[in-house]
């Protein structure tokens, strides 16, 4: 006797395959995720969408694979969850791994899924954020596994500066699949259960017999405060998947829009009169800078990025007067705010990404110069200082330079200068512009006439009050028109949110090529 096949008999049957595919592999693997301290992929993606947004794509995708028991395991969605949704009303693509199916290691299958969502972010100019907790490559599929990565380390790099790519690292993250998440423009990890590194422990021991815990070669503390290779970091995964969300709502869709204006509370016109007490006049007292951003952004709120590394150079994203800006400043509390390796590349990648996303740049220079060493300069202070120089002399975005105090030698001039193309200059009554501090310069220049003195230090203290007064009064650089202004500390808020307003509709071009050389 032959049974009919009916529509609702294949819509039930849907509906059972698709549940078995939402529940994942068993309650003993979700229980087992859950024991170390880890969501499940699928909790991950509800707690960064707004609720009821997801939309899946190849849920029910299996891998053709087989040997090595693998024909005899064939789950949905392969081991990664793909799809798109919404944050804060905005589409943004979404991929995680599930690592209760085969550890969430990548194989043909579910390397073809991520490329798939991949080319569609893409296509639709929509952010993507990567879920990553996987333990690597499927060693069972070999060299397609392999494969697998290349192909999306070729698509992180054409999405590069097309859309914001970001990375949440929420487990392991071993070998070459470290290099994903390095290409992408942020990196988050939560402390204890992510690790990312290229070689592990053991092998590690093997080659050079050094002992490593996992955490200690790559966790969350060391790759946000020595390697510099995560830009997050946090003590778990809810408050670290809603810093994702509120990161993305100061980031635009695509290259092609400007970042999403909010209405704000905070007038454009309130006055800073804080700042007249919080910066001393004196250049060799130091401040915290990030209390002068406070001063100046909307509500005092403001995303800072890289908090851990190379701290003498702040890079934070905020609003003022409703529209994002990027910030870069020197830290005063931090080697005084010196520029060196870590810093110099610190703010060029981030000039780098505000400018390839429209936002506009606001620096705040208060610089002694860069940090001198036998290390920093056989450590290549030069090339990696150039990175610096190159992103600001290739950003088309507006830039205003605002000299709260010192601005000495190089390190001024990379710092955003009118000469390397800054739309306005500005600066403090207490600013001091020159080619170095006073005290260097008297030493160099009336090194004779000191030496030959009866009394060296009185001469000295003389030449140096008249450097100061002939060279660096706060209006020299003012009078050669390399200031366009000298403003009013007070008034720094408002005098910053008229020039962005104007700067608005700025447009400049580059000359045709096919891109820059930056300096490596």
């Amino acid at each position: 006797m032959s049974t009919t096949v009916t529509t609702a008999g294949r819509v039930a049957e849907l509906h059972e395959i698709r549940a078995r595919a939402l529940a994942g592999p068993s309650e003993k693997a979700t229980q087992a995720q859950h024991a170390k301290g880890k969501l499940t992929a699928r909790e991950r993606i509800e707690l960064l969408l707004d609720a009821g947004s997801f939309q899946e794509v190849e849920q029910l995708r299996r891998h053709r694979a087989t040997g090595f028991g693998l024909e005899a395991k064939k789950p949905h969605t392969d081991g990664v969850i793909t799809g798109w949704g919404t944050v804060e009303g905005r589409t943004v693509f979404v991929y995680a791994h599930d690592f209760r199916i085969f550890g969430g290691a990548l194989g043909e299958a579910h390397a073809t899924k991520i490329h798939k969502i991949m080319d569609m972010a893409i296509a639709a100019g929509a952010p993507l954020v990567s879920l990553n907790d996987g333990a690597g490559a499927r060693i069972q599929e070999g060299v397609s596994a392999l494969a697998g990565y290349g192909g999306i380390f070729q698509r992180n790099t054409r999405a590069s500066g097309v859309i914001p790519q970001i990375s949440v690292m929420l487990g392991p993250c071993a070998g070459g699949a470290a290099y994903s998440p390095a290409l992408t423009d942020f990196v988050f990890m939560v402390r204890e259960t992510s690790q990312m590194f290229i070689t592990g422990p053991d092998v590690v021991k093997a080659v050079t017999g050094e002992e490593i815990t996992q955490n200690g070669l790559g966790g969350a503390d060391v790759h946000a405060e020595t390697s510099g290779v995560c830009h997050f970091a946090y003590d778990d995964e809810e408050t670290c998947i809603a810093e994702v969300r509120y990161l993305l709502s100061l980031l635009p869709q695509n290259n092609r829009e400007a970042p999403p204006a909010a209405p704000s509370d905070d007038p454009a016109t309130r006055r800073t009169d804080t700042l007249l007490d919080l910066v001393p006049a004196d250049g060799n007292r130091p401040y915290d800078m990030r209390r002068v951003i406070e001063e100046l952004v909307d509500n005092g709120e403001y995303l800072e990025i890289h908090e851990r590394w190379s701290t003498n150079v702040l890079c934070a994203l905020a609003r003022l007067d409703g529209h994002v800006i990027g910030l870069i400043a020197n830290q005063p509390q931090s080697l005084a705010g010196v520029l060196d390796i870590g810093a110099s590349e610190k703010a060029a990648r981030f000039v780098q990404f505000c400018d390839s996303f429209n936002i506009p740049l606001v620096t705040l220079v208060d610089v002694p110069g860069f940090l001198p060493g036998v290390d920093q300069e056989h450590g290549g202070i030069i090339r990696h200082g150039a990175k610096l120089l190159f992103a600001y002399c290739n950003a088309t975005v507006p830039r205003i330079s605002l000299i709260l105090r010192k601005a000495y030698g190089g390190a001024y001039i990379v710092m955003d200068s009118q000469s390397i193309g800054a739309d306005l200059t500005l600066a403090w009554p207490t600013n001091e512009i020159a080619v170095m501090g006073a005290e260097g310069a008297a030493n160099v220049i009336f090194r004779r006439e000191i030496a030959a003195s009866d009394d060296p230090e009185a001469v000295r203290a003389q030449k140096i009050k008249e450097y100061k007064s002939e060279l660096m009064h706060p209006y020299y650089a003012a009078e050669r028109g390399l200031v366009d202004d000298v403003i009013d500390p007070a008034e720094t808020r408002a005098v910053l949110a008229s020039a962005l307003s104007m700067l608005r509709t700025k447009h400049a071009d580059l000359p045709p090529r096919k891109h820059g050389n930056q300096p490596q």
